[in-house]
């Protein structure tokens, strides 16, 4: 058995950071743009005047980023050749993702709303999927672009995790077409979308998951409105309220398969579980070791913080469940590319909860050690936290992911039901 990573990972890592070192550091260090990363950054990246969303200042660096990235060819690292990019694997991705994320905040890797040299493209392995030859030509390169910006509708003021029981529905036309009614909550990235992905019912029982319908809606279609956008946790905001009223959209609009909706949502959070997973690994082992650092250094009552077990057990505890945690991830990653995601969805869901549980856990530690200035926003502790806080509750809360795992466990779903 060889734990060891590729040695082309390692050299691929090398040359990563050698490039965020030549292109991007320089950017972020330009015309005052450190202060989207210092202790201004959640005032300099707000629009308070627009609702509280990105401003758009601060949108355009992270587009400039995503340029440069792009013309090196690092930007779709993670997305097969036919769009692209270098086809690759889950387990390079996580890796990538993981190291990034160690290596603190910036413009290489923000922690804001998933931007990132090595970019996460879900919605393109959606389309490569579930996609049809005009969808793909359409919203293909346009995605990775920016040129067009689909958002994702399946949260619903009364529903969550519970998506079974949504209550937008969609029937056909008089005409021909869809007419959707309903409302979507938490609906990213509406400030700026072209288009959403709305999932709606059009056959079958509330909680059946048969029945359920992607469809892909321009968001200037009458009757699709942005009501405002959630203030929340970490700022600034794009989670919208919206409703839909009569809106119309036609036959090729479908995403995916009628009645068969969930699939493209189930593959949207298993691209995205182990990567946030690995990105949470890497951010709690930056937590780590800037308390560590900070201990051997800080003196208090004549003597280094780091001698006293009460500053070191805590950190001893954080080390090893790290370490546990990027095994887990590393096998699962590993796992993904060798085999279809729903015979070990339960490890996605293990290396989700557990990653998003720690990095919380080592950013609240990192806080502590470091007393009053931890607490302060010139640490970047609070701004950790905050994010990563919030992949407790979304795309699949810690009780759903758990409720996942135990579905496998005991043969209710996964291999075992079918056995």
């Amino acid at each position: 058995m060889d734990f060891a990573l590729p040695e082309r990972l390692h050299r691929l890592l090398a040359e990563l950071d050698e490039f965020v070192a030549d292109e991007i550091a320089p950017l972020q260090h330009s015309d005052d743009n450190e202060r989207f990363f210092d202790h201004r950054r959640e005032f300099a990246r707000t629009d308070l005047e627009a609702g509280g969303t990105p401003n758009p200042e601060w949108e355009e660096l992270l587009a400039e980023m995503a340029r440069r990235a792009d013309r090196a060819g690092w930007l779709r690292y993670g997305l097969p050749k036919e769009a692209g990019g270098s086809g690759g694997s889950n387990l390079d991705m996580a890796v990538i993702r993981e190291h990034l994320a160690a290596t603190g905040l910036g413009l290489h890797n923000d922690l804001q709303n998933e931007s990132s040299v090595v970019g996460n493209f879900p919605l393109v392995h959606m389309l490569l999927e579930f996609g049809t030859d005009a969808q793909r030509e359409e919203f293909l390169e346009a995605g990775i672009t920016g040129e067009a910006r689909i958002a994702f509708g399946l949260t619903e003021p009364g529903h969550g995790s519970d998506a079974t029981w949504l209550e937008t529905t969609a029937v056909r036309g008089a005409d021909g077409g869809w007419i959707l009614n309903g409302q979507k909550r938490f609906n990213t990235g509406l400030h700026t979308a072209t288009h959403d992905v709305i999932f709606a019912r059009t056959s079958g029982e509330d909680g059946s998951a048969h029945g359920i319908t992607a469809f892909i809606v321009p968001t200037g279609t009458p009757g699709f409105a942005v009501d405002f956008h959630w203030w929340t946790f970490n700022m600034p905001t794009d989670h919208a309220e919206v409703t839909l009223r009569d809106v119309w959209v036609p036959d090729d609009a479908v995403f995916g398969q009628v009645d068969e909706g969930l699939a493209l949502a189930q593959h949207f959070v298993h691209e995205n579980r182990i990567r946030q997973a690995a990105s949470g690994v890497g951010a709690a082992q930056y937590c780590i070791d800037a308390s560590v650092g900070y201990a051997r250094e800080r003196v208090a009552f004549g003597r280094p913080l780091a001698s006293r077990q009460a500053i070191q057990w805590p950190l001893v505890e954080l080390q090893t469940d790290a370490e546990l945690v990027r095994t887990l991830v590393h096998k699962t990653a590993w796992e993904l590319d060798r085999m279809p995601a729903d015979e070990i969805s339960d490890k996605v869901s293990m290396c989700n909860y557990r990653a998003n549980r720690l990095v919380c856990e080592a950013a609240d530690r990192a806080m502590q050690v470091h007393g009053g200035l931890g607490y302060t926003r010139h640490t970047p502790f609070e701004h950790i936290y905050r994010h990563h806080r919030r992949y407790r509750i979304t795309e699949g809360s810690e009780e759903v992911q758990m409720r996942k795992v135990a579905g496998y466990l005991f043969g209710y779903a996964g291999p075992r039901r079918r056995a």
